[in-house]
């Protein structure tokens, strides 16, 4: 999946004034509802200072963060996690609605905007199989990057599925599934800019990061030393979406982020590309609570058959035009 191969731009989204009211209208729609509709709640922010600084210090003790998963073949399938589930009548999901092709409301739709993308079809995968195949059987609800975490904690979702890397800090505070998707972080900026990618070109720049992000993390950590030090990288926002609407608006210089959602983004705005090759190899993953062992084990039982065709027809449809040809689902181990 290389991100120079995009190929499509999205219609109706380019330009400074679409993004803005697409971004006013994220705030209106977030109200949970069964299905096609989402709320957004508030919550705690996630992120801190020595976020970076823990991370290294875990990566001796977490080498492969992507394979910590718990095995789907052993332990109870229906613990009181899922049955609680079943109770409810459906499952409760943190999910994007402003990451194109991920999760997503397409403004062009002719009807009601409803959620969809990559993510979405994976949280509904997941829901039919835990509650069942019937209306209603999944809530999706809007959060905010830096509100992932403390969601999960606080049980206001049952799972988030947004575009979310499993990394070892957060191993410490939730649960993974095993990994449904693979990419690394990387560099957007506007066509005409100097910048060449994540390396001395950033030098004086203004840079934009999402806060609770890998991004910023990463940001953090290579200050001075990968990335120079006249970097400014000040400008945190609480969606990822936003650093696009700051970039357009000529605000930054240049975004970080998810070299798949970069692309994505990419595809919304012909003036912007993406700079370099991605820096890191990084994973997606269901995240859930940690000690849900019954729900941790049925959700990557669930991937498994998932991969086998539900995965390629998901990426098919939402990301080949702008990912291009995929490899395929991400080779998974179990601890």
């Amino acid at each position: 999946m290389n991100a120079r191969r995009l190929r499509t731009s999205l219609r109706g989204w380019g330009g400074v004034g679409a993004m803005a009211v697409v971004c006013a209208l994220a705030a209106v729609f977030a109200l949970l509802l069964p299905v096609t509709q989402s709320r957004e709640d508030g919550g705690t922010d996630a992120d801190g200072q020595g976020v970076a600084q823990g991370s290294q210090a875990k990566a001796e003790k977490c080498p492969d963060p992507q394979n910590q998963s718990l095995s789907p073949d052993s332990g109870p399938l229906d613990g009181k996690t899922i049955q609680r589930i079943k109770t409810n009548g459906h499952l409760t999901v943190g999910v994007d609605q402003n990451s194109y092709r991920f999760g997503y409301r397409d403004p062009n739709s002719t009807g009601p905007a409803k959620l969809e993308g990559f993510d979405i079809d994976l949280a509904q995968a997941i829901a039919d199989e835990i509650v069942g195949k019937k209306k209603n059987n999944v809530y999706f609800k809007a959060i905010p990057t830096n509100e992932r975490i403390p969601a999960i904690q606080d049980g206001k979702v049952d799972m988030v599925v947004r575009t979310m890397t499993i990394n070892c800090e957060r191993l410490g505070l939730v649960a993974f599934s095993s990994p449904y998707f693979k990419t690394g972080q990387q560099v957007l900026a506007p066509k005409k800019s100097s910048i060449k990618g994540y390396d001395e070109t950033l030098a004086g720049q203004r840079i934009c990061s999402a806060s609770g992000s890998i991004a910023l993390d990463k940001l953090k950590a290579d200050l001075g030393s990968v990335i120079p030090k006249s970097a400014d990288i000040s400008t945190v926002v609480p969606n990822q979406l936003d650093c696009l609407v700051r970039l357009q608006l000529g605000e930054v210089d240049a975004v970080v982020t998810d070299g798949a959602l970069a692309a994505s983004q990419a595809a919304q705005d012909p003036t912007v590309e993406l700079k370099g090759e991605p820096f890191t190899d990084e994973y997606y993953g269901v995240a859930m609570k940690k000690g849900a062992t019954d729900l941790i084990r049925r959700v990557n039982q669930i991937l498994v058959d998932y991969r086998k065709a539900d995965w390629q027809k998901s990426y098919d449809t939402w990301l080949a035009g702008t990912l291009g040809e995929s490899d395929g689902p991400p080779a998974v181990q179990y601890k």
